[in-house]
Parts: C-alpha cells; sequence; structure tokens
C-alpha cells in the first residue's frame, strides 16, 4: 500500500516538526520547504506526522486531520489507584453499545514498529461463554484425571474438586472474554498484547465495567488447541493472554494503600567491576521466561 503526504500550502508554516518527530525519517523539506514524503519503504504508518502538525496542514494517506478527535491529557491517575481485579459479575451481558466503545479504542492501541496485526476474539455472548466454560470444565478434569500426571493432580486436586462440584474457578462466571493473540513473527509478539489488554482494561474501568486477568484461561487456552479454533485464533498467531470482562456484581468504595514497589533513581554512572561469574548469572537471569 503506497504511503502518500499531502500538504496544504496555505496552512504549512515550515516549522519542521513533522520532520523532526517522523521515527522513520521518512520525511523532509522540499525545495520550497513544504514537507515531502522521501522514503515511503522506511515509513510505518505512525501517523505522527499527522498528529504533531500544530496548523492541520498534513494529511497521510488521505486522512483529513479535521476529522481527528483533539488530544486530551486529563489526570487519570484517580482512575488508575481505583482500578480493581473483578472477580464477581452480575448475570447480565454487557451492552452492545458497552462492547462497540471498546472495539472502537482498539486501533489506538500501539504496538511495536507500528504492527497492527493483533487479534482480538471477543467472546460477546453470555452463552457462548457458557460452551467454553463447558469445555474447559471437561478438558480439565479429564487431564487432571490422568495417573500419568498425578503429582500435578495433586498440586491442583482442589480445582479439580471444585470443577466437579460446578464451581467456575477458571472464569469466575464472567459473561464475556477477550483474548489477545499476535502473529509470530510480530517484532513484539508478546508484548503487543499485554498493552492492548492494559489499554482495554483501563478503558472498561472508565466504562463502569469490570475486567481481571487471567491466567487459568490463558494456560488453558494454549493447553488446548481446540479451543483456539472455538476463539477462531488466526493460524500463525500465538494467544498471548485473557481478560475476563462483565458488569460488576461488587463496587470497591475506595483505592487501596499499596506498599511501595523498589525505586532506583540513577542520576549518575557509577562503574562496576563485575566478576566474569556475575556477569553470566545476570545474562542468564536477563533471559529467564
Amino acid at each position: 500500500m503506497a504511503k502518500t503526504i499531502e500538504i496544504n500550502k496555505e496552512k504549512c508554516i515550515h516549522c519542521g516538526l513533522c520532520i523532526n518527530d517522523c521515527i522513520s525519517a521518512c520525511i523532509g523539506f522540499d525545495d520550497e520547504k513544504f514537507p515531502k514524503m522521501i522514503d515511503e519503504n522506511r515509513c510505518i504508518s505512525c501517523q505522527h506526522c499527522l498528529a504533531i502538525c500544530p496548523t492541520g496542514a498534513l494529511s497521510f494517506n488521505g486522512k483529513n486531520p479535521d476529522e481527528s478527535t483533539p488530544a486530551a491529557y486529563d489526570n487519570i491517575l484517580d482512575l488508575i489507584k481505583s482500578r480493581r481485579s473483578v472477580r464477581q459479575y452480575k448475570d447480565e451481558e454487557v451492552s452492545e453499545e458497552m462492547l462497540n466503545k471498546i472495539k472502537e479504542m482498539l486501533p489506538f492501541i500501539p504496538t511495536g514498529c507500528n504492527s497492527h496485526a493483533l487479534h482480538f476474539s471477543i467472546v460477546t455472548k453470555k452463552s457462548v461463554m457458557d460452551v467454553i466454560r463447558k469445555r474447559v470444565t471437561d478438558l480439565l478434569v479429564k487431564t487432571l484425571s490422568y495417573k500419568a500426571i498425578s503429582p500435578l493432580v495433586n498440586k491442583f486436586s482442589r480445582y479439580k474438586d471444585a470443577l466437579l462440584d460446578g464451581e467456575d474457578v477458571i472464569f469466575r462466571n464472567a459473561p464475556h472474554m477477550i483474548v489477545v493473540s499476535s502473529p509470530i513473527t510480530a517484532p513484539c509478539a508478546t508484548v503487543d498484547p499485554i498493552i492492548a489488554l492494559s489499554y482495554i482494561e483501563l478503558y472498561a474501568q472508565h466504562l463502569g465495567l469490570g475486567t481481571c486477568w487471567c491466567g487459568f484461561a490463558e494456560v488453558c487456552i494454549k493447553m488446548f488447541p481446540e479451543l483456539c479454533e472455538m476463539l477462531e485464533i488466526p493460524s500463525g498467531y500465538k494467544p498471548v493472554y485473557a481478560m475476563l470482562l462483565g458488569v460488576p456484581a461488587v463496587k470497591y468504595q475506595r483505592a487501596i494503600q499499596p506498599e511501595p514497589y523498589k525505586i532506583t533513581e540513577i542520576k549518575e554512572i557509577r562503574e562496576k567491576d563485575s566478576c566474569f561469574f556475575c556477569k553470566v548469572k545476570r545474562l542468564i537471569t536477563n533471559f529467564i521466561r
């Protein structure tokens, strides 16, 4: 697909902001000092040039800057502080209007190298979620019944017992689920889906919805290929993580008071003469998991 920019010469003030902010250095001035595309092969379609132009003089691939939403940087700290993982949901579906709002937000999620190749499997019907719920329960109970993996069974026996008793310890009775997958060839295949779900989580909170990062669901989807087929994950894509979604059955009244993380402020570089084995240990640690 061709990548082009067009300049409204009456609006352009020759500031060069689009050129300076181009991550791929594929824009430059022409002889009249108007921006022009000098190497579309390097362009990653990030549209920073369109976003940064102070007068709206630049359009990218025919996209009119006047149709873009104005940038807004309101304080979202309270939203971040009040975010909670929700494990209790009302027995009702999220409205189609709310789900559409989430879907409309997805194209704005950042990805490595602007690789817009993520795949979102969104279970929009509770009845479908119930089918997935039952299939996972059946598969897990069958798997945990194998004597060959008795040590594993002993470790997770309480989950097997809970599943047999009809308790949904995997999906927490959530009416919806979002699974994000990425091509195995993507430059940031394992990171982009996590970024995406982080955006979804905060936006869902803003909409009054509840979410929960579901590691159990992630493991099950990766362990049982038929679940990938049920979720219509394309061939060549890897399911990275799953998030539960629904209308909360609980309401948290205040933010928690968490313990602080460790922070090191780097104000100067202090050279250390680390031993060879220390460097090897650090290298191994860097690549674990």
